[in-house]
């Protein structure tokens, strides 16, 4: 699917993948019975139906080993071998930033000249430990200006559950936070977590207030994504961000 993104510079391209549309079966299909787009080589599916996945996904992806931190890599300087990182930043044309989730919150970015691109992986432990900010500091590093974000499918706050031990984390971590807690109904000390809003407060702290997306829910929109908390063994989908030119 293609960002509603409306000031995303000309000469980037963004995209989203669903789980329909490639070559996986169950329990890594497309939910209907159809071949899969899974794109987690981890995961336990058939390497060889992830690798022709993974050959219609457009440009040059730098595939990250996630492991739920803040490192951040040179997009470019990614090889076969996927370094562990969390996030990447692209300045050269035709390298693709590419971030997977199963529920995990994808956060893509671009400075307004279109020069630096970036993509964030963003679980709640990440979220908290502050790798979007990371991001956003690489990109300056790397020449950019004023940035412009968008949030990809995700958990969404009537499905995202967690405990007392979270909310504490980022109640710690971000001012405001308690606005992004809901009490589950019945469930004493359980919360419905809004990580779209944890992610615009985060974001706005570090300077980036143009922020888009937000919209999809992994959990609950089954007949588009995969979802780790709601089927246990899934596959992975993608969010992908390159400058064209």
């Amino acid at each position: 699917m293609t960002p509603h993104w409306p000031d995303l510079p000309p000469n980037v391209n963004a995209l989203a993948t669903t789980r329909v549309g490639g070559v996986s079966v169950a329990p890594y299909d497309d939910g209907h019975g159809g071949g899969g787009f899974n794109l987690g080589t981890h995961v336990g599916d058939d390497p060889a139906s992830v690798a022709r996945n993974r050959a219609l996904v457009p440009g040059h992806p730098a595939w990250l080993a996630q492991v739920h931190g803040v490192t951040v890599v040179d997009a470019a300087t990614v090889g076969v071998s996927a370094p562990e990182a969390d996030a990447s930043i692209a300045t050269q044309a035709g390298v693709a930033c590419a971030i997977m989730t199963a529920d995990c919150l994808p956060v893509l970015f671009a400075d307004m000249q279109g020069k630096v691109v970036g993509g964030a992986h963003a679980g709640w432990r990440g979220l908290a430990a502050g790798v979007l900010g990371a991001t956003v500091r690489a990109m300056r590093s790397a020449g950019a200006g004023e940035i412009t974000a968008w949030l990809g499918p995700a958990i969404g706050p009537a499905a995202f559950e967690v405990g007392e031990d979270v909310r504490a984390t980022f109640l710690a971590a971000v001012t405001g936070a308690q606005d992004a807690f809901k009490h589950y109904p019945g469930r004493p000390g359980k919360y419905l977590a809004d990580m779209n809003m944890l992610a615009r407060m985060l974001l706005a702290a570090d300077g980036v207030t143009r922020v888009w997306g937000g919209e999809h829910c992994t959990v609950t929109e089954a007949e588009l994504f995969y979802s780790y908390r709601r089927d246990g063994i899934t596959g992975r989908q993608a969010s992908l961000i390159w400058i064209n030119s």
